[in-house]
């Protein structure tokens, strides 16, 4: 592109001010969904496991996890999350690990630990809850979810 074009765009670019580059931006850009998923760990090191309604048979245990809403710091979405599937109460601490290569998918995994309230699945979404011990993990918990485990489990 000539460079009178570049300084030509430059000026109108700039000339429009936050809002009108935003609106661009965002139509011109892929939009992702965010999924923010937890280890969550109790006073004795258990990691809270939920079985989710939603995913194949053999495949059900998992992490507490959503989908991150607008507007939402994605540390928050977890904590929402976890109240919403199971009515406790938590504290993140720590990133743990992003991933992305999926689709239009980000993946935020944290660390966080329980504060209040015994796990009591909604049945809605989950249909169990439970702190498991490492040595404990249910049959069919993903790979990926216990490698993220032992990553957290790596910095306390």
């Amino acid at each position: 592109m000539p460079s009178f074009l570049h300084r030509f765009l430059g000026t109108f670019w700039n000339a429009m001010q936050g809002t009108i580059q935003w609106y661009i931006l965002w139509l011109l850009h892929s939009k992702y969904i965010v999924g923010v998923s937890g280890v969550v760990l109790d006073a004795e090191g258990r990691v809270l496991l939920l079985r989710h309604r939603y995913r194949a048979p053999g495949r059900a245990w998992g992490l507490p996890s959503g989908y991150a809403s607008s507007g939402e710091r994605f540390e928050e979405t977890l904590g929402r999350e976890v109240w919403e599937e199971v009515g406790c109460r938590i504290e993140v601490t720590d990133l743990l690990q992003i991933v992305s290569g999926y689709k239009l998918r980000l993946e935020i995994f944290f660390l966080a630990h329980h504060i209040e309230h015994a796990p009591v699945a909604d049945q809605r979404e989950v249909l169990e809850a439970r702190f498991f011990h490492r040595n404990e993990f249910p049959d069919g918990l993903p790979n990926w979810h216990l490698k993220i485990i032992e990553l957290a489990l790596e910095k306390i």
